[in-house]
């Protein structure tokens, strides 16, 4: 009898630890395949995937391409990373972090924010927000549809901004984006000579495609230091628009991806410069009553403090009316493909009734997302600067086109600056064009 109960008493301990052991692997598979954020170690790793170093990258089967993944801690500690999505195909994504140096794989479920400002298009500008693990700063991520894929075979991409830097450059300037074979290779120069004149150190264009006359212009000024090249290859995963609205071109995505390209810029320049631009390669903002950016952010900012976002008037000088003194038809000049801005200084009147589209300087610390014309969150405050403060030069073929010369307002601001531009782009001229 005592050995009969000897016997239950171990095949009941033996159920009890089958049982308990049971339980165990079963926590630690639910724990290895939930879809909360976790940490979990696998035998493949993740810092050996092949890194990603173009600017879009599609990510297989997901109809998902990511630009770049950029940390950020102004409400908590998350991986932001940019990218462009289909607003309805796209359902469920992961991020894949590596935490050095034991190499334990991190999964999150992304949030994914398609940003409202698509237009129509079924592909838009997208945040995919990736939690942190709390006990390790990742160097990289990966993004998946599943979070139990093989990561090994996944492109890894480096976050950005994980170290902030103090802010080296004053204005950066975002140019998006560059396509069409670009070849306004005058208006190109003028534009860039006048930004460095205002203030600008550092201008940012995202490129599509040019001329070769333009591409010489690019590498003198990516030489000196004033251009940063971001290439843009969107043609090659998208059938683009040249248009702002899906109803104008039923493509893929509007504008080359501008709004993309343009948060992008935000993101990639958050440290490294104290106030970011964003406009065309047609458009100067022009100061009124300071001579330059920096006086007058300096005014802007001291009259609205709390203000990171600064919004200036869009006004169209139409390149089909000349100046009748013609003081500024620089012979020389005449050979170089494009617009000579010297030559049109009338501007057309605003138009009643009709939004008058707005670009801006802001502050890149303030800013979420942005649109081309209006920033969509931040941090903090927008203020619409007063035409009699600044106004946007933009110098392209009119919109009113039926309006006579003497309804046009002559405005001559940009000659307050011809000594230097001329200077300099005789400068640069020498040293490309001719």
């Amino acid at each position: 009898m005592l050995c009969c109960k000897r016997k239950l008493y171990q095949v009941a301990a033996a159920c009890t630890c089958a049982f308990t052991l049971m339980m165990i692997l079963s926590y630690l598979w639910t724990q290895r395949h939930s879809l909360q954020p976790k940490i979990t170690t696998q035998e493949g790793n993740l810092c050996r995937g092949e890194s990603a170093n173009n600017t879009i990258t599609a990510i297989k089967d997901t109809n998902t391409f990511i630009i770049a993944p950029y940390f950020d801690n102004r409400k908590s500690k998350i991986t932001r990373v940019i990218g462009i999505v289909h607003h309805e195909k796209v359902k469920d994504l992961f991020c894949l972090f590596c935490c050095q140096p034991n190499g334990e794989i991190y999964v999150s479920k992304a949030a994914i924010d398609v940003h409202s400002d698509r237009f129509g298009f079924p592909y838009g500008a997208a945040d995919l927000l990736c939690s942190e693990p709390q006990n390790c700063d990742p160097n990289f991520v990966s993004i998946n549809w599943d979070p139990k894929g093989n990561i090994d075979q996944l492109p890894r991409f480096e976050i950005k901004n994980r170290k902030a830097e103090i802010f080296p450059v004053e204005f950066t300037v975002c140019i998006s984006t560059m396509f069409g074979n670009y070849n306004n290779v005058l208006q190109f120069i003028q534009s860039i000579e006048m930004y460095k004149i205002l203030g600008a150190q550092k201008v940012i264009i995202y490129k599509n495609s040019c001329s070769k006359l333009m591409e010489k212009a690019l590498e003198f000024y990516i030489a000196e230091g004033t251009i940063e090249l971001i290439p843009w290859p969107i043609t090659s995963y998208f059938n683009v628009s040249s248009y702002w609205h899906f109803s104008q071109d039923t493509k893929d995505i509007g504008y080359y991806g501008q709004i993309t390209a343009l948060n992008d810029c935000i993101y990639r320049n958050m440290y490294r410069s104290k106030f970011v631009l964003l406009n065309d390669i047609d458009e100067i903002i022009l100061p009124f009553k300071h001579p330059d950016w920096k006086i007058m952010m300096s005014s802007l900012q001291e009259q609205n403090p709390g203000a990171g976002i600064f919004l200036f008037e869009n006004h169209i000088f139409p390149i089909t009316l000349y100046d009748s003194t013609d003081i500024f038809n620089i012979t020389s000049w005449n050979a170089v493909p494009g617009v000579n801005i010297l030559q049109h200084i009338h501007r057309e009147p605003d138009r009643k009734n009709v939004f008058n589209p707005k670009k801006m300087i802001v502050d890149p610390r303030k800013v979420v997302q942005t649109s081309v014309h209006s920033i969509l969150h931040a941090y903090g405050d927008s203020v619409n600067v007063p035409i009699d403060v600044a106004l946007v030069y933009h110098c392209r073929k009119p919109i009113q086109e039926k309006l006579p010369r003497e309804s046009l307002i002559r405005d001559t601001t940009v000659w307050r600056y011809n000594s230097s531009l001329i200077m300099n782009v005789n400068n640069v001229l020498q040293k490309t064009v001719f």
